[in-house]
């Protein structure tokens, strides 16, 4: 097992999950103490990487498309401070973390995990009920009903509407925006296709002014996202046309026609076939000299 210890935060790696804690530090955000561990399996990373700094370094987890809520929604405007998936690594940890790398990216390699997007959520989002307040307002959903509760510095228009409550099954979609220089952020849920306005004036939206607990948030937006349908899921196929009736003297096709072909294991030619596709990974520069021989070894074993 892999671990790293700082006051950032602990990263664990067993071999298929990283577990991520957020540090006690105070300067460990807001959002971060409130999202608690999360437990991220190996099939849900796109890879990893340790930048090293003058002073610290920095180890980052990078996600497949899809594999998580909170990733999504954020769509990269998450903070460095805010990002649960970002470890600030001290300069006499970072051959430890090296080291941690390592580990992660062989268990990628000979775990044969695609890096590509997936169709469905691989981690969970932050844990229900939930509830969060900022700018304007008060978030809370419960799995089935959201609500926003309006306080003393929302727009008249919108809070002499009192408290906004919306089933999940009404919304199709979320949207959560960090303020940006003059602009004011927001969290909106969409209802309806038609043009939603300004989130000062939305009852289904809010307001955020730039404070620090804006990417809260960003949890709820999670929490819901994570319980609508996921946006990379393949739509149903179609209904197949009625066939033809065939005569009623053709001639069945025999059985070793139709059947599928049965799953191949470990066999002597899928394992030369990986090993081949190692040394071309190997000359391309995807990978390391050291990340070569890790799985060519592995491979070796099998054979």
């Amino acid at each position: 097992m892999a671990e790293i210890i700082q006051k950032d935060g602990t990263w664990t790696f067993d071999g298929d999950t990283v577990r991520i804690v957020p540090g006690s530090d105070k300067r460990v955000s807001l959002l971060r103490k409130s999202l608690g561990e999360v437990a991220v399996p190996l099939r849900a990373l796109a890879g990893i990487t340790f930048e090293p700094g003058r002073k610290s370094g920095r180890l980052r987890l990078r996600l497949r498309d899809g594999a998580d809520p909170l990733t999504r929604v954020a769509g990269g405007k998450l903070d460095d401070g805010s990002d649960p998936y970002r470890l600030t690594v001290e300069n006499d940890r970072a051959g430890v973390a090296e080291y941690f790398v390592d580990e992660v990216r062989n268990s990628l390699l000979l775990d044969e995990v695609d890096a590509g997007p997936v169709g469905r959520y691989l981690l969970p989002g932050p844990a229900l009920p939930i509830t969060m307040g900022a700018g304007d307002g008060t978030a809370t959903f419960d799995g089935e009903e959201i609500r926003l509760e309006w306080n003393w510095k929302t727009e008249e228009s919108k809070s002499s509407r009192g408290t906004t409550t919306l089933s999940l099954g009404d919304v199709e979609g979320v949207e959560w925006r960090p303020s940006a220089g003059m602009e004011n952020g927001f969290l909106r849920f969409r209802v309806g296709r038609g043009n939603s306005p300004a989130p000062k004036y939305d009852p289904h939206a809010v307001e955020l002014y730039g404070f620090r607990k804006d990417p809260l948030m960003a949890l709820v937006a999670a929490a819901v996202v994570a319980r609508l349908p996921h946006p990379n899921a393949e739509a149903p196929a179609p209904a197949l046309l009625a066939k033809t009736p065939e005569p009623a003297d053709a001639v069945p096709a025999p059985a070793s026609a139709t059947a599928p072909a049965p799953a191949s294991g470990d066999d002597h030619d899928a394992l030369l076939r990986r090993l081949r596709e190692l040394g071309e990974l190997h000359q391309a520069g995807i990978l390391t000299a050291e990340e070569f021989t890790t799985a060519k070894q592995a491979v070796l074993k099998r054979l």
